[in-house]
């Protein structure tokens, strides 16, 4: 059985994730920028499992295949990695919306790349978009396009590498997660839109992303979970 490969596995669900497939018995190799916050994260998983963490750096995408050289067979692939812009269309800043376009896009696509020639012929691989793709916000320009594009990558990606299944996840609003520590008020009026009544957690993201990494029965799909929002 191959590894279990958590790009952007430091923190949040991406270390959830980890932590799940490690508790499973996996070997799981967990992706960071900084490799000692990667060798840190790898550590303090428990189970099983093994894990171990290497330093990668999705926005200098010449630089990913000597990252992931060591990388044996992999048999899951989850692309986590994200990063926050608020961009919007009169205050356009083109760097700042590049970096984030690289490393979504681009380094999103280049980790598949170098890594497709050891992808199992069960493996599967998902992307992780976000609701803003069908949502936007004031300050989501880069985000909504972005989150976008991860739609067509999942459409061709899983057209090229057939029988590899590949999926793409599109949180809403993660109600455990740091960048909504403080904002309970809000999150209530987030809940009062969806008509579960309630915001999703990072453990329910997880679950549904091991859904689509484990089903073999679903490939090309994009999955929302937010709840069921409503405007």
């Amino acid at each position: 059985m191959g590894e279990v490969v958590i790009v952007g596995g430091t923190g949040g669900i991406g270390a959830e994730l980890a932590r799940h497939f490690v508790r499973r018995g996996r070997s799981v190799v967990v992706t960071g920028r900084r490799a000692d916050r990667a060798a840190q994260i790898a550590a303090g998983l428990d189970g099983p499992g093994t894990a171990r963490g290497i330093a990668l750096d999705l926005t200098e995408p010449g630089t990913l295949a000597a990252a992931l050289a060591d990388v044996g067979e992999v048999d899951r692939l989850a692309l986590v990695a994200v990063d926050r812009d608020q961009n919007t269309l009169a205050g356009y800043d083109h760097a700042r919306a590049a970096e984030l376009t690289i490393l979504k896009l681009v380094g999103y696509t280049e980790v598949v790349h170098t890594l497709a020639p050891r992808l199992s012929r069960d493996a599967s691989v998902l992307l992780f978009g976000g609701i803003a793709r069908e949502r936007p916000y004031p300050g989501s320009t880069t985000v909504s396009i972005v989150n976008g594009g991860v739609t067509g990558m999942v459409a061709t990606l899983a057209a090229e590498m057939a029988p590899v299944r590949v999926n793409a996840i599109h949180p809403g609003v993660v109600a455990d997660t740091p960048s909504w520590a403080g904002r309970a008020a809000l999150l209530e009026v987030v809940a009062e839109r969806t008509l579960t009544g309630r915001v999703p957690t990072v453990a329910e993201v997880v679950d549904a992303s091991v859904f689509l990494l484990e089903n073999r029965a679903v490939n090309a799909v994009d999955l929302t979970v937010d709840g069921g929002w409503r405007s």
